[in-house]
């Protein structure tokens, strides 16, 4: 149990000093000392930058592939489709440190391996609240969608009001672009 402890607080100081000084400024050493351990410890859990950020990326968007797994298993409905988009606000919301930090560092996350990985899990979950034969401006709408959760989640952080309002306003927009692309051409909103 202190072992998780440890590695948590590890990955929670290197974010906190990625967050201020930038991924590629920031040393292992660093970390180490705003832990007040010494390297070699911090060598215990992690060799390298890389290897905290991969860590960080796994623990925290394992609700993102659990997510994945359940909603492949569920019919395409629109009502599948609005859950998808809640949790993925919530996964977002749980791990909004690691998406700031990815938001903030898109070149160095490019070079990662998470990277990709992320950006397989964001096309997989476009096909999961799309239809493949949809035309090309629903298609627009369900990855808006996503984006609007993704983009949005962090941008709104500048926008005065209650925290809850502007995710279930987030969520709102998402869902309505959804549920206009699953009507299909020629459908008028209620």
């Amino acid at each position: 149990m202190a072992r998780g402890n440890t590695r948590q607080r590890i990955q929670d100081v290197a974010l906190e000093l990625f967050a201020e000084q930038g991924y590629e400024k920031t040393s292992l050493r660093e970390i180490a000392e705003r832990l007040d351990v010494t390297k070699a410890a911090l060598y215990y859990h992690f060799k390298t930058k890389e290897d905290i950020i991969v860590s960080l990326f796994e623990d925290l968007t394992q609700p993102i592939d659990d997510l994945i797994a359940w909603a492949e298993g569920q019919p395409r409905t629109l009502e599948t489709k609005t859950e998808v988009l809640r949790r993925y606000q919530a996964a977002l919301t749980g791990a909004e440190p690691l998406f700031r930090f990815m938001q903030e560092n898109q070149a160095t996350v490019r070079e990662l391996s998470i990277g990709l990985t992320f950006k397989e899990r964001l096309l997989t979950l476009v096909g999961l609240v799309q239809e493949p034969d949809l035309p090309m401006t629903d298609r627009v709408r369900c990855i808006s969608a996503l984006f609007t959760m993704h983009a949005g989640t962090f941008f709104m952080q500048n926008v005065e009001g209650d925290p809850e309002e502007k995710r279930e306003a987030l969520l709102e927009v998402a869902v309505d672009l959804v549920t206009q692309a699953q009507r299909g051409p020629g459908s008028s909103p209620q």
